[in-house]
């Protein structure tokens, strides 16, 4: 039988952008003397139910137990992974393997092992989200040569970052694959550390592995500073992860909202991660109100996009240029252009809602009622963007209920039930436009990604011109295919936003989206 996993998406996971790869990178800095085998505690927002590097919760602690082929250094450049080298075009990749690699079981790893690792990964029937977010939207076969540590990948159209996907996907070891159940609270990769402790809800803890030589660049587990554990503790409230950072309770955590102004001044390294706060999805699937675009786009234009992006930082906001964050490739200022701007009022009178004096907005006898969800576990300022939101469409006389839950409950309306009109998110987004495909097109689920039934023939048509253009020589025709979702109102991002990665008597780098690079981390005196 496949294995279910339960997909959390762009809009409420940074999972899906750490693995989608980086535009840039950070690095924090300090210059007290460092600790030889010391442990290193990290606060998370979430709990990790499933350790699979594959499903959707997993692959936000893969980084410590998991390498792929290829890593993306400071510059976006690739740098080397378990591959030494690498060539590819829009239909085939090839990946030669370094020699020496083991997995944790101290198995040696094979080109066909990694050629099995991303069969599996990519098989529909598997259902991993996780996995699906990262691999290429397109279907593809992989093959080994032993003989010359060569793993080879084609795909069946053509996909313009094929490096940038196959060559990011966390590689499962033998092991794993006999018995993928044992990865929910077991580690089986060849990555720089192995899982040895796992609560339910945390703490998670990981211990490093001796012999690793095999990282990005070449980077080794025998580095001075390098933490012989790694406690990984789960901390919801932005408050409390600040408190413990200035309390000695944590070396590391990610930050943002009002608590980071607390953290100036006391000395801790940091390192600023770009995101999209509030990026929010109009659920157009069949027999939904918002399934008429008219509808969309009058209650797009009532918004007051500076407002909410105030809100949503908050301070003083930017409202959002794109779906993706500031580094992402392709990224561009989008949005202030082509989101529907029009009279709210004039709008749904023209597609048929009516109201009189202050009753409810009806069309053929029925009231506008909409669901608005979101989540506090996705960022402290979320119920208050939704909150305005609800405020605006309130005005125009629409009937809205505001439900905030818990990060399980939110995944299961957009995932399961459907029962949502409106979902409000945050996320760094994709550091690839290829990324967002599977959300915005295709299938909705449990066949695919497509949670709020986007049905666009424009932005379809604009990603298959895409694909057959060669990395960043398509980012004109992947804007356009982001405006077309845009004046569409299939989504609507908030707000430009920043989060912070501090750290106490650490140093670190981050790539894309605030992930810590493992092998990168230092502890001070």
């Amino acid at each position: 039988m496949p294995r279910r996993a339960l997909p959390v998406p762009l809009v409420v996971a940074v999972t899906a952008a750490a693995l989608a790869g980086c535009a840039s990178a950070a690095r924090s800095s300090t210059t007290t003397p460092l600790v030889e085998r010391g442990t290193v505690r990290i606060a998370v927002s979430s709990e990790t139910p499933s350790f699979d590097p594959y499903s959707a919760f997993g692959a936000a602690q893969a980084r410590y137990a998991y390498d792929s082929l290829v890593n993306l250094a400071a510059d976006g450049s690739l740098v080397s992974g378990l591959a030494s080298s690498w060539r590819a075009t829009t239909t085939t990749a090839a990946f030669t393997l370094r020699p020496g690699i083991t997995c944790s079981d101290g198995t040696p790893l094979t080109a066909s092992a990694v050629a099995r690792a991303l069969t599996y990964a990519g098989d529909p029937a598997n259902q991993l989200a996780g996995a699906r977010t990262v691999l290429p939207d397109v279907p593809f076969t992989a093959s080994a040569d032993d003989a010359t540590g060569t793993v080879s990948a084609t795909t069946a159209t053509p996909f313009p970052f094929l490096t940038r996907t196959l060559g990011l996907l966390p590689v499962v070891c033998p092991a794993g694959l006999d018995r993928p159940g044992s990865l929910d609270r077991a580690t089986q990769g060849t990555g720089p550390y192995v899982l040895t402790r796992y609560t339910p809800g945390g703490p998670y803890e990981f211990t490093v592995r001796d012999g690793y030589a095999w990282g990005p660049a070449g980077a080794t587990t025998a580095e001075p500073g390098l933490p012989a554990r790694i406690v990984v503790s789960v901390v919801p409230q932005a408050s409390t992860a600040a408190n413990l950072l200035l309390t000695g309770g944590v070396e590391i955590a990610n930050v943002n909202g009002p608590d980071r102004s607390r953290l100036t001044g006391h000395g801790l390294a940091t390192t600023d991660v770009a995101t999209v706060v509030g990026l929010t999805f109009l659920n157009q699937r069949p027999g939904r109100v918002l399934a008429d675009p008219a509808l969309r786009r009058a209650l797009v234009s009532a918004l007051d996009r500076q407002g909410l992006a105030n809100v949503a930082v908050g301070g003083t906001g930017r409202p959002a240029t794109d779906f993706g964050a500031e580094g992402a490739v392709c990224h561009a200022d989008l949005a202030a252009a082509n989101l529907p701007a029009q009279d709210a009022a004039g709008a749904l009178r023209a597609a048929g809602w009516t109201r009189t004096g202050d009753g409810p907005l009806t069309r053929d006898g029925r009231p506008l009622r909409l669901r608005l969800i979101t989540s506090p576990d996705l960022g402290p300022t979320l119920p208050s963007v939704a909150e305005l939101m609800a405020r605006s469409w309130t005005a125009l006389g629409a009937d809205v209920r505001l439900v905030t839950e818990s990060l399980p409950a939110l995944v299961n309306a957009m995932y399961r039930s459907g029962d949502f009109d409106v979902v409000v998110g945050t996320s760094p987004g994709f550091a690839l436009p290829v990324g967002f495909v599977p959300f915005f097109s295709g299938p909705a689920p449990a066949e695919g990604l497509n949670f709020a039934g986007v049905t666009n023939p424009a932005y379809d048509a604009l990603v298959a011109q895409a694909l057959q253009e060669p990395d960043t020589a398509g980012c004109d025709t992947w804007n356009r295919a982001t405006a077309a979702l845009l004046r569409s109102a299939d989504a609507l991002p908030i707000a430009d936003g920043r989060s912070t990665v501090y750290g106490r008597r650490t140093t670190f780098a981050t790539t894309f989206g605030g992930q810590l690079v493992p092998t990168s981390i230092r502890l001070h005196q």
